[in-house]
């Protein structure tokens, strides 16, 4: 893991991502010189290229301090733009479409599942798990489940009861 698990064969994006007081280009780029079309397809996959013609300066919008002058939805995409950019083998995701609504949501794990990488993703969210090849389910730190998403519908009773209440079904 010590080998594997650092850049450039991973990549993280945590709950709350975190943006510098800089640009969004630089906030995307993190010094980085991108291969010509490399941060056009990262903003694409990502699902950022929509909102930028209502950003005042595009890319070179000054995102302030942490980010505030993005909408959390923004700051989510752009942590997975930037992780998109490092064209790691494993992308690691924590919550990452939480601020975002669901026809955004269902295009962004679109670009993730294109990005070709191995994703590792913490979620409770019916778009993430629609797309899984197996979920793990924790319950107080411990694993109580582990199957495809139609195994544990039909085998357990807390999955069925997560998923029910994400897709609004009670």
């Amino acid at each position: 893991p010590a080998v594997f698990l650092v850049p450039p064969h991973a990549a993280w994006t945590a709950q709350v991502p975190r943006l510098v007081s800089d640009t969004l280009r630089e906030n995307l780029l993190l010094g980085r010189t991108p291969a010509d079309g490399e941060l056009d397809a990262a903003l694409g996959l990502a699902v950022l290229k929509p909102g930028l013609q209502r950003l005042e300066h595009g890319l070179d919008t000054q995102v302030g301090s942490r980010g505030v002058r993005l909408s959390g939805g923004q700051v989510q995409r752009s942590a997975a733009a930037r992780m998109f950019l490092t064209q790691a083998e494993l992308l690691v995701f924590d919550d990452l479409s939480s601020a975002l609504d669901v026809e955004t949501e269902a295009r962004l794990w679109e670009g993730v599942a294109a990005a070709g990488a191995t994703c590792l993703v913490v979620s409770h969210r019916l778009a993430a798990l629609e797309r899984a090849d197996r979920i793990l389910v924790m319950d107080g730190g411990r694993l109580t489940a582990c199957g495809t998403m139609a195994q544990l519908l039909e085998s357990d009773a807390g999955f069925r009861t997560m998923f029910s209440a994400e897709a609004g079904l009670v």
